[in-house]
């Protein structure tokens, strides 16, 4: 009898060790390196995408995921002013793809579920959940996030992982920094024998001041200068440069007419003792309209407003750009004689 009761006792003990290893088998299993990154933190912020990581993820079949946000660990309400929307994964690598779960977005709580009849293995990794969610109101306070996963789609038995998570609103640091507009334009010397826009100089012009020299001239051979304009601004819509003369090239009652070309529709400068003008050119392929309209050895007459005639521009900010901009006179037999002097004026425009 005694050897009876021994064995009767020794089975006891062996039910009672499993039932005991069995209760530990059914508990989650707190995830390690949990973690909520909001991309957007401002209180109010409407369309945040909240993405959940973790480590030390049970690998065993999971059918449901519940994210609780309440304002405490346990228990606790969701947080003031927050609204989930019809909120979906748009990326998961905890559960791969999440193609097939079924939503149950439950705002008044701040609880959302994810359910699949079938289920899939987790791992180490991800859930990304949609921007449809609307961030609590209140800045500075610690809100929670509950995790929790099950091999159930009734989201409360055979529990897999679990990890409460703490984020805050923040408004951040708002910074500010101002930048100046700027705006240089210099104009530089070109000598005698180099060449703008495929004509070749024979006046040097000067800088200090700056003049176009012509000189005595004749109908045996017209006259050509340049000028290198250069320009830098930051207008965020880049700039112009436009041109002008004063007057026509005068002396007392006398003038000497400006080429009929116009600069939108340049042309070929006259040849020496052929007629009368005094015009301009650049060699900028970047102008409005038709960008190029001065190659090829086009010229305009000077107007005595800056209207339309523009020698540079540019649609964008401009680190620093230089362009040649030539001047052309031709005279004929019956041309009076005269000292004639204009002014040639630039006028540098920053768009902002």
């Amino acid at each position: 009898m005694k050897k009876i009761a021994r064995i009767a006792i020794t089975i006891m003990v062996v039910f009672a060790f499993p039932l005991y290893v069995f209760t530990s088998q059914v508990r989650a299993a707190t995830l390690t390196n949990a973690s909520v990154t909001l991309d957007d933190s401002r209180p109010s912020n409407a369309g945040t995408i909240y993405t959940f990581s973790f480590q030390g993820v049970t690998a065993a079949n999971v059918k449901c995921i519940k994210v609780q946000f309440s304002d405490a660990v346990v228990a606790g309400s969701k947080p003031t002013g927050m609204t989930l929307g019809a909120v979906t994964v748009s990326s998961s690598t905890y559960i791969a793809g999440m193609t097939g779960w079924t939503p149950t977005i439950t705002d008044a709580s701040g609880l959302m579920t994810f359910t699949n009849v079938t289920g899939a293995s987790a791992s180490n990794g991800n859930i990304v959940f949609s921007n449809t969610i609307t961030n609590g109101s209140t800045g500075s306070v610690a809100y929670y996030a509950r995790f929790n996963s099950y091999d159930n789609t009734d989201c409360a038995t055979t529990p897999r992982d679990n990890a409460v998570v703490s984020f805050i609103y923040t408004d951040g640091v708002t910074v500010t920094a101002t930048v100046d507009p700027t705006l240089t334009f210099t104009v530089a010397a070109v000598t005698s024998g180099g060449t703008v826009n495929s004509a070749t100089t024979n006046v040097t012009s000067t800088i200090s001041p700056s003049t176009v020299p012509f000189g005595t001239i004749t109908t045996s051979a017209n006259k050509i200068a340049a000028h290198t304009l250069t320009v830098a601004t930051n207008a965020a819509n880049g700039y112009t440069v436009f041109v002008r003369n004063t007057q026509l090239l005068t002396s007392g009652s006398n003038t000497i007419l400006a080429h009929t070309g116009t600069n939108a529709a340049p042309s070929v400068f006259p040849s020496a003792g052929v007629t009368e003008a005094f015009g301009y050119t650049t060699e900028s392929v970047a102008l409005s309209g038709t960008a190029g309209r001065f190659s090829s050895n086009k010229w305009a007459g000077y107007a005595t407003t800056f209207g339309t005639n523009e020698v540079m521009y540019s649609a964008t900010p401009i680190n620093s750009t230089a362009v040649k901009v030539g001047y052309q006179l031709s005279i004929v037999g019956t041309t009076k004689a005269g000292t004639y002097t204009t002014v040639v004026e630039y006028s540098a425009v920053p768009i902002y």
